[in-house]
């Protein structure tokens, strides 16, 4: 099992995504968050297709702190039901990865 993860989540405001990513920096919850947006989401939603303009967030974290993310990122979220997606990180700089362990 991959002890780095990526955790990749949308919010409705560059405000939000920014409150969040602070949070989980500054708990030390995260060693980095990336923002980027705008996008444009299409989604499914209670029977109906939507759009929406969104920022998305990507969390690197490890594998010890990535239930905390998950929750935080819930804990201050806008949405009822907020995207929270965690991928394994199988290989990358052995320097960054160090970086992240270190870092949270």
């Amino acid at each position: 099992m991959a002890n780095e993860k990526l955790i990749i989540s949308t919010a409705g405001s560059k405000e939000e995504a920014s409150t969040i990513a602070h949070s989980l920096v500054e708990g030390q919850l995260a060693a980095c968050v990336n923002i980027t947006g705008p996008v444009e989401s299409v989604y499914r939603w209670q029977g109906r297709v939507e759009s929406a303009t969104e920022f998305t967030m990507l969390v690197k974290t490890t594998s010890a702190k990535s239930k905390a993310v998950m929750q935080r990122i819930r804990e201050l979220h806008s949405y009822d039901l907020p995207e929270v997606i965690q991928i394994d990180i199988q290989d990358g700089s052995p320097e960054y990865l160090k970086w992240i362990a270190e870092s949270v």
